[in-house]
């Protein structure tokens, strides 16, 4: 395989496919009956990646990323970033045109992830962005797609998976704080303390949501996502500011997420 490959960052997919499997699975629905979103988010994501490398390049702070894009030029990263878009896009008309309402919230989906990929310094906002973006949104555009719906505009929620949802959400943005804390972007601007003070308020009230959910909601078998939280109250227990470039902290973080992936697949497709 081309040594190319690694500039699409395919392990960061698992960020908007586990919203989209959550869906599914928590609803019953068909899972070939929303491939096209699967597979146009899919290539999202990859669009996502490149257009991030494509703004990061002219940062000579970024080393990872410039390690990463060696060799090659902006244009050439932009292209991939264009092509992906144009297949993602391909795949989601062929339920936009059933389902017109899923192309308004692609759209908020498309200028959320290009504010984040400008403005990706901002500090907490941009958290909020990407929950939006790779988990609200792509969750409630499953829903929408099966028909599932109040008005033809928003998706009808059940309680429990509302409070799945939150709980979701809110691990997944304690996650992406330890990831920017590594790229030395938004809360690595903070001083130490500061930074730890806001990732403990963010691990504990997501750990508050989870186990509110998991008592109502009785569905234990997700309770293995506490433990992300309470791996991140571990790593900050004092303040820190050396997480800078820890590169194989960031990877373990993206292993993970990737065998939630494979776990929910797993829940998926068991009889």
């Amino acid at each position: 395989m081309s040594s190319g490959f690694r500039l699409l960052r395919l392990e960061y997919i698992f960020s908007v496919l586990i919203p989209c499997l959550l869906c599914i699975y928590l609803n019953d629905y068909e899972i070939s009956s929303h491939i096209w979103i699967l597979a146009g988010f899919s290539f999202y994501a990859i669009t996502g990646n490149t257009l991030n490398d494509v703004i990061d390049m002219r940062d000579p702070n970024e080393k990872e990323t410039l390690k990463r894009v060696e060799g090659y030029g902006r244009k050439e990263i932009a292209v991939l970033a264009i092509a992906s878009f144009m297949l993602g896009t391909m795949c989601f008309l062929n339920d936009i045109f059933g389902v017109p309402i899923l192309g308004f919230y692609l759209v908020i989906i498309i200028f959320l992830v290009i504010f984040y990929c400008i403005f990706k310094r901002l500090v907490i906002i941009n958290h909020i962005i990407l929950g939006v973006s790779h988990i609200i949104l792509p969750y409630f555009m499953i829903k929408l797609n099966a028909g599932d719906n109040v008005l033809r505009i928003f998706p009808k929620m059940e309680l429990y998976e509302s409070l799945l949802l939150a709980t979701i959400t809110a691990v997944a943005f304690t996650g992406q704080m330890v990831h920017e804390m590594i790229d030395g972007d938004s809360l690595a601007k903070l001083k130490p303390k500061s930074s730890q003070i806001v990732i403990w308020t963010a691990c504990i009230v997501s750990l508050l949501i989870a186990i509110f959910s998991f008592i109502i909601t009785k569905y234990w078998i997700f309770l293995p996502i506490i433990f992300f939280p309470l791996g991140i109250l571990y790593i900050f227990r004092k303040p820190r500011n050396n997480l800078l470039g820890r590169t194989s902290l960031k990877d373990t973080g993206i292993i993970l997420g990737n065998l939630m992936l494979a776990y929910v697949i797993v829940l998926i497709l068991a009889p």
